[in-house]
């Protein structure tokens, strides 16, 4: 779209806007589904950083594309993840990856299409939470040998309840659309074809409201949210990072063999 040519160019993301709804659609680089890969991991703090400076923004549906929100990773750019300056990157960029995240100040509507194994934490954060019939949510950090300290450990207890989010973490427990949905993490199940198309009629139904009324609703929805990521977002980092240096070796095998 014409009016967004002064974004910078995301190789992990397209994103398309109409009458102040953006649409970010994430993808591998080629239009398939998302690899969590180190292009995403160093992409979307900008990403969200930049959109968050465009007020012309007015509500945001995130979405994936393909048949999954993104259900592999590739970790071979993270050879140094072990070493302090290896680490020290990927810091940065994760408290940005939740942070800049919050710091969009327009509603986001989340349309998950099918499964979600990195990073989940990143769409369930939405205001609005749609699945697919066929999403299925997991975090494998603690299974690979590392502290799931990277908001995962924030967000689940959160949304699940402290007992329920560390059964999730500690167990790599796959949830159903219809469990997440009798769990209260997401709003709506649909299907597959209806998904988009309903994520974009409650974005029109949203931006039917003044632009005051939609950012300030997201500023106090949210600030709780934003308070626990500020108080413990680096302290878990910390602690994750020493996990990944002392299992880096064990960690690539078992990503690599999932």
């Amino acid at each position: 779209m014409a009016d967004l040519d002064g974004y910078r160019s995301y190789t992990r993301a397209s994103l398309h806007r109409e009458e102040g709804i953006l649409q970010i659609t994430l993808h591998n680089g080629h239009g398939g589904s998302m690899v969590w890969d180190e292009a995403a991991h160093r992409e979307l703090p900008d990403l969200w950083a930049e959109i968050a400076a465009d007020r012309e923004n007015r509500v945001v549906i995130l979405t994936g594309a393909g048949a999954d929100f993104c259900a592999d990773t590739d970790v071979s750019g993270w050879s140094d993840m072990g070493t302090p300056a290896g680490w020290d990157k990927i810091y940065r960029e994760a408290k940005g990856l939740l942070l800049n995240l919050m710091d969009i100040e327009a509603p986001v509507i989340a349309a998950i299409n099918g499964r979600v194994i990195a990073h989940p934490e990143i769409a369930v954060l939405s205001d609005i939470v749609l699945a697919s019939e066929e999403t299925r949510v997991s975090d494998d950090h603690f299974a690979g040998g590392i502290v799931p300290g990277d908001g995962a450990n924030i967000v689940w207890p959160m949304l699940l309840g402290r007992n329920r989010g560390r059964y999730f973490l500690l167990t790599g427990q796959e949830l159903g659309a219809q469990e997440l949905l009798q769990l209260g993490v997401v709003n709506e199940v649909l299907p597959g074809e209806r998904l988009l198309g309903r994520a974009w009629e409650l974005a029109r139904h949203l931006a039917e409201r003044s632009d005051l009324a939609l950012r300030y609703s997201r500023v106090v929805l949210t600030q709780e949210i934003r308070e626990e990521l500020v108080a413990h977002l680096s302290h878990s980092l910390a602690l994750e990072g020493a996990s990944a240096g002392a299992a880096f070796a064990a960690l690539q095998t078992h990503w690599e063999n999932r």
